[in-house]
């Protein structure tokens, strides 16, 4: 993978006139099949997965997630056979993101939303083993320990100073990461509607890497409704954003953080010259 990724200053009026100066962590150009995040959360994984002696990787998620895409083509990439454990009933055709899964060779079954709600519990666990045999199992969105420690091995790629790194958070662990390594503040942006919950998980996570830290915070304000909610008002943002900066922002994670760092900066949130660190992970 080419690493380190990018990082570029971003000259936005639409910003940098309330004060702040944005870097952009180019994670979206690690990969174009497992970018950002997705390939920071797998790469120690697949390795204990490899040393394990395991041959195929099960993991979960919902119909439209980009971490099942991700493994998907890890496994195809690096030789595992893959399971997606899907979240609801089946439906076809199958839409973009399974299609092209499927694509890889990942085998999809479904889970009803009940069960699914309890997919951490041994005995569903268990079931899956007995429907499909040994597996290494990836948490849904690839959230454990071991995608912490990937998480924090970005901040030692940067060689700029900043006072701030920011990240959209959907499960926890990127924020886990980036403040168990960061000399700075690191700052989350939940994408999760009743998202206060993921102040727990960081800290599970943290605790579980062994990297507890006090240097970060989550912010709740810019969910928009809830995951993979896209209203007019974040279409309108990420659609200027593209035209005056070149980049496409994903709508599901990082245009939600980027309308976020903006938000700030126009309420006076961020002090003349605060250097933040944006981390785009996919």
């Amino acid at each position: 993978m080419p690493l380190p990724s990018p990082l570029t200053e971003l000259h936005d009026d639409h910003l940098t006139r309330h004060g702040p100066r944005l870097f952009l962590k180019r994670d979206d150009l690690i990969d174009p099949d497992i970018p950002g995040n997705k390939w920071r959360k797998l790469k120690h994984n697949l390795t204990a997965a490899r040393d394990q002696g395991h041959t195929t990787l099960l993991t979960f998620g919902g119909a439209y997630s980009n971490h099942i895409r991700a493994t998907a083509a890890a496994g195809r990439r690096f030789g595992f056979a893959t399971l997606g454990v899907i979240r609801g009933e089946e439906h076809d055709p199958l839409n973009p993101s399974l299609a092209r899964a499927r694509a890889d060779g990942m085998r999809l079954t479904y889970l009803d939303r009940a069960t699914y709600r309890r997919k951490t519990d041994p005995d569903v666990i268990a079931a899956l083993h007995r429907r499909f045999g040994d597996f290494y199992l990836l948490p849904e969105g690839g959230s454990n320990a071991l995608a912490v420690l990937g998480c924090a091995e970005l901040p030692t790629e940067l060689d700029t100073p900043y006072d701030l790194i920011c990240c959209p958070c959907g499960t926890g662990a990127t924020l886990a990461g980036l403040a168990s390594a960061a000399p700075a503040r690191a700052l989350g942006f939940s994408v999760l509607k009743g998202g206060p919950f993921l102040d727990r998980e960081v800290t599970r996570l943290q605790r579980e890497a062994g990297t507890e830290s006090s240097n970060w915070a989550l912010n709740y304000d810019y969910h928009f409704g809830g995951f993979a909610r896209r209203p007019q008002t974040l279409e309108a943002f990420a659609t200027g954003f593209h035209r005056r900066n070149g980049i496409a922002l994903d709508l599901v994670y990082v245009a939600k953080m980027m309308y976020g760092i903006y938000d700030l900066a126009a309420r006076g949130t961020f002090p003349a010259g605060t250097r933040i660190v944006a981390v785009i992970t996919g």
